[in-house]
Order: C-alpha cells, then sequence, then structure tokens
C-alpha cells in the first residue's frame, strides 16, 4: 500500500495550525497530563497516551520493537486480511508477536524483556469483508496471543475498496454493525476489542450519520475503545486531518474512550491533539516511521524535561539494531528492501539529511547500506 508520507500544508499553507489556538504551553500540557486509568486497567503497561498505529508495509515486528525500546507503550499491527489468516498466510507468521523472541533464542518471558525482544502489549489488527470470515481471523489472532483484537474499518486504498472491506464500511453501516458484532462475539470476553475508524466516508450528512450510527453500535457491543482518524475515505491521505471533528466528537461524548489520529509529525502534535479535542490517546502513524525518537521525546516531556534530538551515535545504532531485527525475521534479503524505505526517513535526523537521503536511495543491495552507515554515521 502506497501512503503520502510527508505532511501536506492547509489552504494557507500552514502545517502546525492547531497549536497557535492552544491554552497553555505544550511542555505543561505534557506534565501535568494523566492517563485515563481505564486504559491501563484493561491494557496492562500501556501507560501513557500514545502508541505506535499499525502502518502498511511498516509496522513490522522489527519496528514495533525499535519504537518500543524508544518508549512506545503499545503497539498495533498493519493491517492482517481475514482470509489470509484463515488460509495460513503472512500473517500467521510474519506479524506473530512472539516470533522475534522464538527465533532469537529467548522463549522465557523474563528473558525477552531483558532482551528487549518483548512485543506486547499489542492489538493484531483484522480487516475483511463478511462477518463469519473477520470473526475466525480474530479467532487465530486471540490464539496467536495478541492482548487486543483491533478491526479496522478506516483503510482507504482503492484495492480494499474494490474488495469491501476497511473504510468501504463506513459507506454501510449495517454491513459495518454485523462485522463488528461477529468479532465481538467470537472473542473472549477476557480479551478487549477496539476499532479503527475515519471519520466519514465523504462529507455528506448521509455518510456523517452513517459514522455516528457505527460510533455508537461499536460501544454498544462492548468495544473498549474507537481510534477516529479526523479525515475522510475519500481524503486518503491529502490534505489537512480535522482535528476539529475530534473536539466536537469528545464535547458530545464527555466520557467515552477514543483516540485521535491524523497530522501527527513531531512530539509537539502529541500533545497539541490532546490538549485540542480532548482524546484519551493519540495514535502516531507516518510520523513515527524512521522516527522512534518521538516516543521518547513525549516521555521527557511528560517528566518536565526538554526534549532531545538523536545523536548521530544514536542514529546508527538503532539503524543497525532496526537491520538486525529485520534479518532475523523476514532474511536478508527482504531486510534490504525493508531498511532501505527506512534510511530514507532516518536521514531526516542527519545533518547532511538531503545527501544521506540521497545515498540510501542509490542503495540496491545490503553492502551498499551498510557502507552508507559507515560513511554517514562514522564506524563503531
Amino acid at each position: 500500500m502506497s501512503v503520502q508520507l510527508d505532511p501536506t500544508p492547509d489552504a494557507d499553507g500552514e502545517l502546525d495550525r492547531f497549536r497557535w489556538t492552544l491554552e497553555r504551553p505544550i511542555c505543561d500540557v505534557a506534565r501535568f497530563h494523566r492517563l485515563d486509568p481505564r486504559i491501563p486497567a484493561a491494557i496492562p503497561g500501556f501507560d501513557a497516551p500514545f502508541f505506535q498505529a499499525g502502518l502498511a508495509g511498516y509496522s513490522d515486528g522489527p519496528m514495533r520493537i525499535i519504537a518500543r525500546r524508544h518508549g512506545a507503550p503499545f503497539c498495533v499491527t498493519e493491517a492482517l486480511l481475514d482470509r489470509t489468516l484463515i488460509n495460513g498466510g503472512k500473517g500467521r507468521r510474519k506479524e506473530d508477536p512472539d516470533l522475534l523472541a522464538t527465533e532469537c533464542g529467548m522463549g522465557e518471558i523474563e528473558d525477552n524483556v531483558a532482551m528487549g525482544l518483548d512485543d506486547h502489549p499489542i492489538a493484531g489488527q483484522i480487516m475483511g469483508t463478511t462477518p463469519q470470515e473477520m470473526a475466525d481471523g480474530a479467532r487465530i489472532l486471540v490464539g496467536m496471543g495478541y492482548d487486543v483484537i483491533d478491526v479496522n474499518l478506516a483503510c482507504p486504498v482503492k484495492k480494499i475498496k474494490r474488495n469491501n472491506r476497511g473504510g468501504h464500511f463506513l459507506a454501510f453501516p449495517e454491513d459495518a454493525i454485523a462485522v463488528l458484532a461477529s468479532v465481538r462475539n467470537a472473542v473472549p470476553l477476557t480479551i478487549p476489542c477496539t476499532v479503527k475508524l475515519r471519520r466519514s466516508f465523504d462529507d455528506t450528512q448521509a455518510m456523517v450519520e452513517s459514522f455516528e450510527r457505527i460510533f455508537d453500535a461499536s460501544y454498544d457491543l462492548g468495544y473498549l475503545w474507537c481510534t477516529v482518524h479526523c479525515r475522510t475515505v475519500q481524503q486518503k491521505y491529502a490534505g489537512p486531518a480535522k482535528w476539529e471533528f475530534l473536539r466536537d466528537l469528545r464535547r458530545r461524548h464527555p466520557d467515552r474512550l477514543f483516540f485521535g489520529s491524523g497530522d501527527i509529525w513531531n512530539v509537539e502534535d502529541i500533545f497539541a491533539m490532546i490538549e485540542f479535542t480532548g482524546v484519551n490517546a493519540v495514535s502516531v502513524a507516518r510520523g513515527c516511521i524512521g522516527n522512534p525518537w518521538i516516543f521518547r521525546q513525549a516521555r521527557q516531556l511528560m517528566r518536565g524535561e526538554d526534549p532531545t534530538a538523536p545523536t548521530l551515535t544514536e542514529q546508527r545504532q538503532t539503524l543497525l539494531d532496526h537491520f538486525n531485527l529485520s534479518v532475523r525475521l523476514p532474511g536478508e534479503r527482504a531486510a534490504g528492501r525493508m531498511m532501505r524505505k527506512f534510511g530514507i526517513k532516518f536521514a531526516r535526523h542527519h545533518p547532511d539529511a538531503q545527501r544521506v537521503k540521497t545515498a540510501f536511495i542509490a542503495c540496491c543491495n545490503i553492502a551498499q547500506w551498510h557502507s552508507v552507515i559507515d560513511h554517514c554515521y562514522g564506524r563503531a
């Protein structure tokens, strides 16, 4: 799936238009924030108001573990197709939350934690078409050890719409509610279910009302929270996200747990969204690709500290750690392809960002990738 990986300005050319309407400085928002106790009570370990979103083509086990090592308290897999799971495909292996620990020879929970290989708490995100297949896929994820089952009713890409999946359901509320009911009935009550939505299929009144029906039904069916991306399905990833929608949703539903998504590009955006909209937590998506330090910086702000940028040494070590984890899971060939696109995003933090980005773009094999690391980040 191809998505736009950089922010787009609004009509006035602004990227951070919300921040200036806040009544408190970002540092105060972060330092005095208190996480809703319902979140850690339901998901032990989810101890901060932000998490790594599921990102198609990116958020595999290595990326999640790197994010956790830098302070992400909770992660979501990329959307796993119900039919693929049922047929024993990619999701049965690639996204197993305990696979890296097993393949690194660390089978015990205590050892996994000590080695930084523990991929919990985690949500397995499922996407599909029919209530029965979605339920069957959800059962498989439960058996794989996921802590949360997340239903994707948000993905906007064409092939998803063509197969009546993801964001397509926002135009068909009865079908969406049937899927949600089927999944919740299939998953043990001890395992929370959540749902990912967009604010509407489009901005017509009928679609706005459809969102409300699905949003309300989620809680009526026993879903713990909704994560709401504040663009429409038709918008895909273009144009500014409508944070006002999340603010208005909070005003209408002051007591419901729900999280926000859209235009989170740096650590300040996390707490700006919390302050402006009142969401309980923030989903960090494209803004954490090649930037796991956003989670460390968020925790620094919450401690009353200034957020620190990664040093060149830290950048090098994180790139190498990420690569080594990738080799453990999909193998060297696939890791080379993955790390080329990650390197391009990591390059933003380098003092000579454009030169490093160009060097990563030119990489065709693993040897060239390591050469870029040695020449641009220094040898160990």
